[in-house]
């Protein structure tokens, strides 16, 4: 069995779907490894060393598309896609919920796809969660970026001039990347502040020694969920959170919704209300921003407040954003590419009865299998 690692051609994209160190572990199972030439420039991986792990390392496109497997990071070209075998098996992130043009070239190429994002988040495929490793990543690089463009220190200092206070951080959104924004701000000595619709995520908050903001509203429901909110409920929730956001002297929001514009959190009234120097960094840029003021991809200067809204954040620490992922999709391998049998050859084995299989599957046979990518063709084609 053959797996290719193409090298990435989407904008700003600087990770590799592979490792030396996975590629090392993937050919000592009697997988055979063909690597695009430059494939991990961006990450600072030369091609040396996926030579030294066992692979090989080729200019030729036909080989790499015509692999039995295609491990990629970001949505392959449609022009790429079809130039792989029929019943090939491509991984990676798809977009499914977006990127129809992806999941209608796989299906025209009967092409097997694999979405790492659709992956069940269930205990069994943890090591295999790439969104949560990636959002581990811009979590953190979320908090440096702060530091870089906040004209003030993180932690208190106490010198012969006086004492300089402690920034003050607020995260909205108890996601991996909320988390992980916090520990690190903590870190550099900020006090930190989480916040989350979820009133259950409160404890892991404060597990991380952060405060959770309360905004005075009770929405606990039946069995542990939140009840809906009313709409007087939501104005007044919205108002407390705009009030509480101008104490703040960074605001770092996480809040996405797969395949919905990102959920407005952060108003222009909270924005002109907080002190001039203060910064947001918007992680929900792809979506349309969680800020009212954001300009995805750019950052913009609006009432004295620097905000900052990244596109693709993990490819800005591309080396072990990659080392991450290539681990993430290690495990995955490992559950579809069974250990053969003595005198057996390695291939792929899809047990459809599997949860992790069917639930991260695009296409199978020639046919959109994913529900929401399918209603998405289905939308844009009417």
């Amino acid at each position: 069995m053959r797996l290719a690692v193409p090298k990435e051609t989407a904008p700003s994209e600087r990770r590799v779907a592979l490792v030396p160190d996975t590629v090392r572990k993937l050919t000592a199972r009697g997988i055979e490894v063909l690597v695009e030439r430059g494939a991990g420039d961006g990450a600072l991986i030369p091609d040396a060393a996926f030579t030294d792990a066992g692979a090989q390392v080729s200019d030729d496109q036909a080989a790499v598309w015509g692999a039995d497997v295609v491990v990629t990071i970001a949505p392959p070209a449609p022009a790429d896609i079809a130039r792989m075998r029929e019943g090939a098996l491509l991984v990676g992130f798809l977009q499914p919920l977006t990127s129809t043009a992806t999941a209608i070239a796989a299906r025209d190429a009967k092409v097997t796809a694999l979405a790492m994002e659709a992956i069940p988040r269930i205990s069994r495929a943890q090591a295999m969660d790439a969104l949560s490793s990636q959002s581990n990543v811009a979590g953190y690089e979320a908090v440096v970026l702060a530091a870089e463009n906040l004209q003030r220190f993180f932690p208190m200092l106490m010198t012969a001039a006086g004492t300089i206070p402690p920034a003050k951080v607020l995260v909205l959104g108890a996601g991996v990347a909320g988390l992980q924004a916090l520990a690190t701000a903590r870190r550099l000595g900020a006090v930190t502040t989480g916040y989350d619709v979820r009133p259950e995520v409160a404890e892991q908050v404060q597990s991380l020694g952060s405060n959770f903001l309360d905004l005075g509203i009770e929405a606990a429901g039946e069995g542990g969920y939140a009840r809906e909110l009313t709409a007087e409920e939501r104005a007044a929730q919205q108002q407390a959170l705009t009030d509480a956001i101008k104490g703040f002297d960074v605001v770092i929001t996480t809040a996405l919704v797969p395949g919905r514009p990102a959920p407005k959190l952060v108003s222009a009234e909270a924005v002109e209300g907080m002190k001039p120097g203060s910064v947001i960094v918007d992680l929900a840029g792809e979506s349309g921003g969680n800020c009212e003021l954001t300009e995805p991809g750019q950052t913009a200067v609006k009432h004295g407040v620097t905000i900052l809204s990244p596109l693709n954040l993990p490819a800005q620490m591309a080396e072990h954003a990659s080392q991450l992922y290539a681990r993430n999709v290690q495990e995955l391998l490992g559950l579809i590419v069974p250990a053969p049998e003595e005198g057996g050859t390695v291939d792929v084995v899809l047990d459809w009865d599997d949860e992790i299989v069917s639930g991260s599957a695009l296409t199978r046979d020639g046919e959109i299998v994913h529900p929401g990518a399918k209603a998405a063709v289905e939308a844009a084609a009417s």
